[in-house]
């Protein structure tokens, strides 16, 4: 007598998507983007050899200089080279955008993780993170600036502290959602540790949202150092920051508004790339998207 076998039950095993870097030259608008990106973080990390002058050396006799073979910028109120100033400029926003992307992700990594496996956890932390995105971002960074004064560290925080409750977030939906898959519901009952499953079968999942959510962090940090800088509440006006020099030029705009017009240039160039660069990078990690592209 024949004995029918049946098939073994599979279990959907999850792994973070590698799409590779292809996106990046996925339309022309995003190539452009990547190509503009690349010019200003190349810009930014040369600039003490990029730079044709010192960007903190005051020269009043040469104020307010229209752009010359010397100078191709011109300079600002004080003397300074302009496009120096630019270029080191470029250093301390982009560090401030990159190291806020950095620093929330992992903080709120870490606290998502928990709060959506915990549910004793969820109830109290949530709570903290609904009180912190009530209040307004800007005025929570000038509030922190205040309270600890005006230095490079404390930007990066009072920039920090307010896009930790959205990566938490995200995190706690998705492993919210992840706890419930069976392969999970089988390795806690096999008696796999807590942090094994954390890191082995829940993290794995918020990898291709954080990637770009990391994006929209990085992109809203370089445009709040700049307003922050632009208000006088961010780093000390003398350090050379996209929103020091659009600041320190406005009095001078009918004069010359090429120290806000440069400037600002880099700034929305910056940011618009980041987003657009976000952009396709969730669409290259969304398996929607990537399931309805191959069934075109």
């Amino acid at each position: 007598m024949a004995v029918e076998t049946l098939p073994e039950p599979s279990i959907p095993i999850t792994a973070p998507l590698r799409p590779g870097l292809g996106f990046l030259t996925a339309t022309p608008i995003i190539a452009a983007a990547t190509v503009c990106l690349a010019f200003v973080i190349t810009s930014a990390v040369l600039a003490p050899w990029l730079s044709p002058h010192d960007p903190l050396q005051l020269a009043p006799a040469l104020r307010l200089k229209p752009a010359s073979a010397q100078f191709l910028l011109g300079t600002d109120g004080y003397g300074r080279d302009l496009l120096s100033r630019i270029l080191y400029g470029g250093r301390i926003s982009l560090l401030i955008g990159l190291g806020a992307a950095l620093f929330s992700v992992g903080i709120g990594l870490v606290i998502g993780l928990v709060s959506g496996f915990f549910r004793w956890v969820d109830a109290i932390m949530m709570r903290v993170m609904d009180g912190l995105m009530a209040i307004p971002s800007i005025l929570l960074a000038i509030a922190v600036v205040s309270l600890s004064g005006a230095s490079l560290m404390t930007v990066l925080v009072a920039i920090t502290i307010p896009e930790i409750p959205r990566v938490a977030r995200l995190v706690r939906s998705v492993v919210l959602s992840a706890r419930e898959e069976p392969y999970v519901e089988a390795a806690i009952s096999v008696g796999t540790s807590l942090p094994k499953i954390m890191w082995r079968h829940l993290m794995p999942n918020t990898i291709a949202p954080l990637i770009v959510q990391g994006t929209y962090v990085c992109a809203s940090a370089i445009l709040t150092e700049a307003i922050l800088s632009f208000l006088g509440a961010g780093i000390s006006p003398e350090t050379p920051t996209w929103g020091n020099i659009m600041a320190e030029g406005r009095a001078y705009f009918q004069i010359k508004p090429s120290l806000i017009f440069w400037p600002g240039l880099l700034l929305s160039i910056a940011i618009l790339s980041v987003n657009l660069i976000g952009d396709a990078a969730r669409d290259a990690l969304d398996p929607r998207m990537r399931q309805r592209e191959g069934g075109k």
